[in-house]
């Protein structure tokens, strides 16, 4: 994000491109992936811990099929369905891993990610939670930057949810587990990674829900440009 505007109300460029291209680029492949997944796991719709998992074994989660309307493709092939799972996948990764090593080397990290002391309070934090919940929003110069709750998302998306669905899914490649066995024994077993992987997923679509309905309260139109041209108008202060 550029610096902050001498007024409110103006213009200003709020995200980098690189940030933008990702953004978009992101949002199409985690739809391909978990539709494609949905339909992966429709082959069989249950969950086990530990390193096997089979139809007589005792399973933690068992749920019907998913329907056709969220899978893809629409109706059940599980090889279609790893056709686009695997197809979108790599992308996924190194476009992921060319996002953190660009936010690097811009800055974008440090300036706008990284934690500030002071907002590490428990009573910074808990003033930011009370705002959410009231739905509160920044208006002035504190719009154009993160608050802690928001940091927080952030940081625990990019650096926590996303590598751990990327290595869920490598752990569960029967080709990976022989170039890095390791990963198997880090996730407790294949079966294990699995029931992660299918975790992450839905935790990373109940964040996407989360910051869908923030956009819209926050106010679409501003925010959703703001993320296809960098323009963003600054909201004025409150009386």
């Amino acid at each position: 994000m550029d610096s902050p505007p001498d007024s409110v109300g103006t213009i200003v460029r709020r995200h980098r491109l690189s940030t933008r291209l990702w953004h978009w680029l992101n949002a199409l492949l985690l739809y391909v992936l978990f539709t494609s997944g949905l339909g992966i796991f429709n082959a069989h719709p249950r969950l086990y811990w530990g390193q096997y998992g089979a139809n007589f074994d005792p399973s933690w989660l068992e749920l019907d099929r998913f329907p056709g309307w969220i899978t893809l493709p629409g109706t059940y092939s599980l090889a279609l369905s790893r056709h686009w799972h695997l197809a979108a996948a790599p992308i996924f990764a190194f476009a992921l891993l060319f996002y953190m090593l660009w936010s690097l080397a811009n800055r974008h990290i440090g300036r706008d990610l990284a934690f500030r002391r002071e907002e590490l309070t428990p009573r910074h934090v808990w003033h930011d939670i009370k705002d959410h919940a009231r739905l509160r929003f920044p208006t002035g110069a504190a719009a154009l930057r993160y608050n802690v709750l928001q940091k927080a998302s952030y940081v625990g998306v990019i650096f926590v949810a996303l590598p751990l669905v990327i290595l869920t899914g490598l752990t569960m490649s029967p080709g990976m587990n022989a170039a890095w066995p390791w990963l198997v024994d880090l996730f407790g077993g294949r079966q294990s990674a699995r029931s992660i992987h299918f975790i992450t997923a839905f935790a990373l679509v109940a964040f996407f829900l989360v910051h869908i309905l923030m956009v819209v309260l926050a106010g679409p139109l501003n925010e959703i440009r703001s993320m296809i041209t960098g323009r963003y108008r600054v909201p004025e202060d409150r009386p």
